[in-house]
């Protein structure tokens, strides 16, 4: 009522906890509303959440990717992640961001992110879900590709390893429809692009469609200090700078060059093999 709104207060209508069994969903509302009006949930309208926070399971996962959705596009999304975390519910959302928010640079690089995303939403800005939830997957990836290296597999087929893996296990808890799947794929890969520097690759990564919005993920990275700053900044240069200006800037090729195998030849008079049969 009238009195909820002066001191703003959110309260469930009617009996909290059998509200929110009707519809475990009303949980996530209830956190989404206090954080975009900057309201406190009032205590018996947030008594039940931890308990009944399970109940999430049971909502088909299409239905609580919506609701995430229009969670992380709410303007506050960075507060609403802190509120899911105080109640207990990214459980049944983003499991593993748990890990990655306590670990001080997986926290830094999403918390960057969110804000980044809430400065776009309330300039009116168009707003990438793809980019959003490849900034929240990121660090689980970058684990998941430095454990397959270690295992012995090569930087390429390592990260498309970890990608699959990442996105297979969060396809548990949360239906990330396909075409955002490419766009986080397309990301994480051209990530990886971005360390290339010399020869005609920075030339065909400037070409890339996703070429800005992979810049922009390299930015994050390099804010929250999981990158060296001078890798942002050398990309920046680049793409501002005019033909001579790019040559002088690529880097010595360091990577070896591919061998290729010289076919034998066969000798002066030499019989040719006989036809098969």
């Amino acid at each position: 009522g009238y009195a909820d709104l002066q001191a703003m207060t959110l309260r469930m209508i009617g009996e909290p906890s059998q509200r929110y069994r009707e519809d475990p969903v009303r949980m996530l509302r209830a956190v989404r509303l206090s954080a975009k009006l900057g309201m406190t949930i009032e205590d018996a309208t947030r008594a039940p959440i931890a308990e009944l926070a399970p109940l999430l399971r049971n909502v088909p996962t299409a239905r609580v990717f919506d609701e995430m959705l229009k969670l992380l596009l709410s303007g506050h999304a960075a507060e609403c992640i802190v509120r899911l975390r105080e109640e207990g519910l990214q459980h049944g959302l983003l499991p593993m961001l748990d890990v990655i928010l306590e670990q001080p640079m997986g926290e830094r690089f999403v918390m960057l992110a969110l804000k980044a995303t809430d400065a776009r939403v309330l300039a009116d800005a168009p707003v990438s879900p793809g980019f959003l939830f490849a900034a929240l997957l990121w660090h689980e990836v970058l684990a998941a590709w430095n454990a397959a290296q270690q295992a012995g597999m090569k930087s390429a087929p390592a990260l498309f390893e970890a990608m699959d893996q990442v996105i297979d296990s969060q396809a548990e808890k949360l239906a990330i429809p396909r075409r955002f799947g490419i766009t986080m794929k397309e990301l994480w890969t051209l990530q990886a692009r971005l360390l290339n520097r010399s020869g005609r690759r920075p030339y065909r990564m400037l070409e890339h469609p996703r070429f800005r919005a992979a810049f922009d993920f390299l930015l994050l990275r390099c804010a929250s200090g999981e990158v060296e700053a001078e890798l942002g900044e050398w990309w920046q240069r680049f793409a501002e700078a005019n033909e001579s200006e790019r040559e002088a800037m690529l880097l010595t090729d360091t990577e070896p060059k591919r061998r290729r195998r010289r076919r034998s030849k066969k000798p002066a008079g030499a019989p040719s093999p006989p036809a098969e049969q």
